[in-house]
């Protein structure tokens, strides 16, 4: 069984930065895609960066030039950099990992707070 879990997460001021981190365990697979999700209050679950076989990277124009995904292949972990943190980014954040036979895989979540 696939475990991801997310850290990182916190109650930062408008212009600061985090990182988030997300490790999976339990049986080995290869992964196709590792991406963040956010779900800000009240609002829909929305792709924030999106990481596809190691290399090809996207992310929403909301934290475009903001954020950076990279990954971690030893360790089967992925990373959210997000610098000049807004309230608007106020969110639980959420990781995802496709593997390549389309199986996906969720982490609990994550809570982010930018709030002076």
């Amino acid at each position: 069984q696939v475990q991801l879990a997310e850290s990182g997460g916190g109650l930062v001021q408008p212009g600061e930065s985090l990182r988030l981190s997300c490790a999976a365990s339990g049986t080995s697979f290869a992964i196709y895609v590792m991406a963040w999700y956010r779900q800000p209050p009240g609002r829909q679950r929305e792709l924030v960066a999106k990481l596809t076989s190691g290399v090809y990277t996207n992310y929403a124009d909301s934290v475009k030039g903001r954020s950076t995904i990279s990954r971690d292949n030893g360790k089967n972990t992925v990373y959210l950099q997000m610098n000049n943190l807004k309230p608007e980014d106020t969110a639980v954040y959420y990781c995802n990992f496709v593997s390549f036979g389309a199986a996906s895989y969720w982490g609990q979540g994550t809570q982010v707070t930018v709030s002076s």
